[in-house]
């Protein structure tokens, strides 16, 4: 049979079944971020912009984060912040354009929807037509259902009025621990996180909002530079995510 060879019917729903798994287990978790987003003081449209042209979990995460501790005044150190995040979905571009093969409209639809998830269900086909296939899917589900749950969450996040009485101001340091944490599974991980945050701790004092934050993703960004390699585990996990990617987009 041809690598690229029609899917039998079977198959298709097959993949098709696992994108949507995938794709509904990551796109809900959008409801958290559109409501700390509000929490952080973005309105309900702001929100879902970013949510619509950033599409990457953590860096809308990190985002928010630094907006809520210094204002609009941060909001060049969130840029930086979370555009350093957002690389690896640079460097996973690297993997699916060799499945895609696309050009024109279609490669930037791929590029808007290279993600944690579609990637992973996407290089994890043995045939190129399913991988295909499910990276179609999952990016697409993900998409929709993370856009329709931030706005879902915004809506809800509004209708509480002030965050800081039901102590919603400090969300979205807990949703960054619950991100860091599955991640300290190596002693080289954990020593970078706890060189990143003696350096926020430190630095936090004394610079602006924001800045801390590039200064320990930067310092760690060196550390994963100059030790490559040390990072174990399977390519995929179970659920179909990367090693160290989100449980969001």
């Amino acid at each position: 049979m041809s690598a690229d060879a029609p899917l039998s019917p079977d198959r298709r729903r097959e993949v098709v079944r696992q994108a949507w798994s995938v794709g509904v287990a990551s796109g809900t978790y959008g409801i958290s971020f559109g409501a700390l987003a509000v929490a952080a003081g973005l309105d309900i449209w702001q929100a879902q912009v970013l949510s619509l042209v950033m599409f990457t979990g953590g860096s809308q995460f990190a985002f928010v984060g630094i907006v809520a501790a210094g204002g609009l005044a941060a909001a060049p150190a969130a840029i930086a912040t979370a555009t350093m995040l957002g690389i690896r979905n640079g460097l996973y571009g690297l993997q699916t354009s060799q499945l895609l093969r696309v050009t024109g409209v279609k490669r930037l639809a791929a590029a808007q929807l290279t993600i944690d998830e579609s990637t992973a269900v996407g290089i994890a086909q043995p045939e190129p037509q399913a991988g295909r296939l499910g990276f179609w899917q999952t990016g697409i589900a993900v998409f929709v259902l993370w856009n329709s749950s931030t706005l879902l969450g915004a809506l809800l996040g509004n209708a509480l009025g002030d965050p800081r009485r039901l102590g919603l101001d400090a969300a979205a340091a807990a949703a960054f621990v619950a991100l860091l944490w599955p991640r300290l599974k190596s002693r080289d991980a954990t020593a970078t996180a706890v060189l990143a945050i003696a350096i926020a701790l430190l630095s936090s004092p004394v610079l602006p909002a924001g800045v801390p934050v590039i200064l320990a993703a930067a310092a760690a960004l060196v550390i994963g530079l100059r030790h490559p390699g040390r990072h174990e585990g399977p390519l995929e996990g179970a659920d179909g995510t990367l090693p160290g990617s989100d449980p969001t987009p």
